[in-house]
């Protein structure tokens, strides 16, 4: 038993088709079986409304008079892209401003244009015979433009994996702001209403397919960047017209201390043409799995945590190790719901064109990692050696001898095994000689907890903890914990100062 997509208009023309959102399609399998919701349901709507990065606006300004070559382009202070035609650009959403950095970016430049706000252009070029003006500045409604095109390289992924922090210290994230500890985990996505997961073979979701795109119609231009539908998380690449989208369905917002982001709402219209669409769009939030993933390490590859189903992480509380655990979303599934009712009105009252797609999606690809022919340096690269260190019995004048040499600023303190304990620097000692009383020996006055690097680790993640620390060295150890070099500021400034950029 099957139906057309033709049959499904000639129902919709007539009044008679049934249309339903995904989140009502399950209790309407259940109730009337899957042959049943076959013969009842014509079309089912998904929804979802989030943090989307990937996501900006193709604008043409038209030409001014005189006529310019637009090379350097900003919107509001946010640098856009000058290298397309004279007088065309392309603003991406995570593009922050030059002035007010996080505060504001390419996506509040986005919103305001679709509520209705004036936009200052800016722009500078060289100059050419043809095209002789050098700067110009002015004022810009989304009216005044030629064409504002949205095109979202990477929208409506199939799933998103949770985040938590079993570090010791607040990171501020992609996933929104982590506390230390595993004090919360943060997840985003629809679940149950996402657009994806309800058709995950792809079999009605591709190319040329209408769907709902920040409350205009819009269109499925292929498959989104990143798409890895054979590790569960394909995604959309897709398109629609910024001057017929609303502002009820397209905010800007700042991720605290990661950046600026584009919270879009995109919904996809299913036919329901056989069992096995049926089946698909039976999904619940309890079918549906993410990995609980640990962003305390600062790799690509996480561990995970623990898995979990939608339905826990919608519940507000997970267990980690015995410990419940708040959950929080970072899209909003009311605003999921109502971009799937919005959607279910417009096929209902055929404003949608239904339409299989023209090229299908690959349903069985996975992402690949940046091939990379030169790898970045590691701290081994840089590290000196030999590293001056001293006993944790040793007195504190003895310390203060090391130090005087000039050769170092830190000491880093071992037991008698070798292994590190502490670290003392020139300012510890000066305290200790400037208030005596509080020991003679090292160990009275160290730092116990000593911020450490290993050798074969990323530079650049050897930077970001001297930043996170406000520190200017690291230990570096072995798996042993013993202190086989010292990693200073001024080794990075090796690295960074050139040696290492080719």
């Amino acid at each position: 038993m099957h139906k057309t997509i033709e049959q499904i208009h000639e129902r919709i023309r007539d009044g008679n088709a049934r249309v339903v959102t995904a989140e009502e399609m399950p209790a309407i399998v259940a109730e009337l079986g899957e042959k049943g919701a076959l013969k009842e349901v014509d079309v089912v709507t998904t929804g979802t409304f989030g943090a989307m990065c990937s996501s900006g606006a193709f604008l043409n300004f038209g030409h001014a008079e005189p006529p310019i070559r637009m090379e350097r382009i900003w919107l509001n202070n946010v640098e856009a892209y000058g290298g397309l035609a004279a007088v065309d650009t392309y603003i991406g959403a995570t593009q922050e401003s030059d002035t007010l950095q996080q505060e504001y970016g390419g996506a509040h430049v986005i919103e305001d244009l679709v509520a209705g706000k004036s936009v200052e252009l800016r722009a500078s070029s060289r100059g050419t015979d043809c095209y002789p003006r050098r700067t110009i500045e002015t004022e810009l409604l989304l009216e005044n433009l030629n064409q504002a095109i949205m095109c979202n390289p990477r929208n409506a992924y199939q799933r998103y994996n949770a985040a938590t922090n079993t570090t010791d210290r607040t990171l501020h994230t992609y996933m929104g702001v982590l506390m230390p500890g595993t004090g919360n985990v943060s997840f985003s996505g629809a679940g149950v209403l996402n657009p994806i997961s309800n058709d995950p073979q792809l079999r009605l979701i591709g190319s040329g397919v209408p769907i709902f795109l920040c409350g205009a119609q819009g269109m499925i231009v292929g498959e989104g960047t990143q798409h890895s539908p054979g590790a569960g998380f394909g995604t959309l690449m897709v398109t629609g017209n910024l001057k017929e989208m609303s502002q009820d369905y397209l905010r800007a917002a700042t991720m605290t201390g990661y950046g600026v982001t584009l919270n879009v709402g995109l919904g996809v219209p299913l036919p329901v043409l056989d069992l096995d669409v049926v089946r698909a769009t039976a999904v619940r939030d309890e079918d549906i799995s993410v990995d609980i993933l640990d962003y305390g390490v600062p790799g690509r590859s996480r561990p995970t945590v623990r898995t979990a189903t939608y339905a826990e992480l919608r519940s507000g509380i997970v267990e980690i190790n015995g410990e419940e655990v708040r959950t929080s979303s970072l899209s909003s599934f009311r605003k999921a719901r109502e971009v799937a009712r919005e959607l279910k009105s417009w096929v209902e009252a055929g404003k949608v064109r239904l339409t299989l797609p023209t090229r299908p999606i690959d349903a069985q690809k996975t992402n690949k990692a940046m091939h990379q022919t030169t790898p970045g340096p590691r701290v081994l690269d840089i590290m000196s050696r030999p590293v001056i260190t001293i006993r944790e019995d040793e007195e504190i004048t003895a310390a203060a001898k090391k130090l005087l040499k000039g050769e170092t600023n830190h000491l880093p303190v071992v037991n008698r095994e070798n292994k590190l304990v502490g670290i003392v620097t020139t300012f510890d000692i000066s305290k200790a000689v400037a208030n005596p009383g509080k020991g003679n020996l090292v160990r009275d006055i160290m730092k116990k907890k000593v911020i450490t690097a290993t050798p074969d680790e990323s530079v650049d993640l050897a930077v970001r903890r001297l930043e996170q620390n406000n520190i200017s060295a690291l230990p570096v150890i072995d798996k042993e914990h013993h202190v086989i070099a010292i990693l200073t500021a001024m080794d990075l400034g090796k690295c960074f100062g050139g040696r290492w950029l080719k």
